[in-house]
């Protein structure tokens, strides 16, 4: 990915090795004390993890909401056309799912997501309070950033759907990553209505390829 990103031109906007090291450092010094790390995600990390856990639940957060907020020039789209991925932002609340990490390969493991979640510096890692069936945890989420260049702001319904149609990128379509998270909410009873919507207006359309 590191290269990809280099090729493409965004090289600049890598985060060092040395970056990711401190960024990661920082959060974990804050860590609540004598509780196990819990991870929260929201969109592709509900269907795709890509770590390992040894417990997840599905949790809900308040005071943040999920969004196609980022532009992704790389993994969902390209540098000719930029496709979308999800975000946290201010205000709401948001389904997803927590996951409790191993102890004994927290660090190696938290340093795989950081990789993914941070390449250029585009989220806030921050802990949150999240509820679950079982009682509320203490988690690590990905925030998006609104100073980076990557932050897209609010766009309409149908300038997401027009976006997804055309972009491909790294990891597959955009359209398909759209589709697969809200399925995958649905699936676990915690339905995005707009991803829904959205999804629905895909797939009238023939955006989508069954793929992730």
């Amino acid at each position: 990915m590191r290269r990809a990103v280099r090729e493409a031109g965004y090289g600049h906007l890598l985060l060092s090795e040395q970056a990711l090291a401190q960024s990661l450092s920082s959060i974990l010094k804050q860590r609540p004390a004598s509780e196990p790390v819990w991870v929260f995600g929201y969109g592709s990390l509900i269907w795709s993890p890509l770590i390992e856990f040894v417990e997840k639940r599905v949790a809900r957060l308040r005071g943040y909401h999920r969004g196609f907020y980022l532009w992704s020039r790389i993994n969902r789209g390209s540098p000719e056309r930029p496709g979308l991925v999800l975000g946290l932002d201010r205000g709401g609340s948001c389904g997803g799912m927590a996951y409790r990490m191993p102890e004994d390969r927290l660090e190696h493991e938290l340093a795989l997501l950081w990789r993914r979640e941070m390449l250029m510096g585009t989220y806030s890692p921050r802990w949150v309070a999240l509820e679950t069936g079982r009682g509320p945890v203490r988690a690590v989420a990905f925030v998006v950033d609104r100073s980076k260049p990557g932050y897209a702001g609010r766009l309409s319904d149908r300038t997401i759907v027009a976006t997804a149609l055309k972009a491909c990128g790294h990891f597959g379509s955009c359209a398909d990553y759209l589709v697969h998270t809200a399925r995958s909410l649905e699936n676990h009873g915690i339905a995005d209505r707009r991803l829904s919507r959205l999804a629905a207006m895909l797939t009238r359309r023939g955006g989508t390829t069954g793929g992730v």
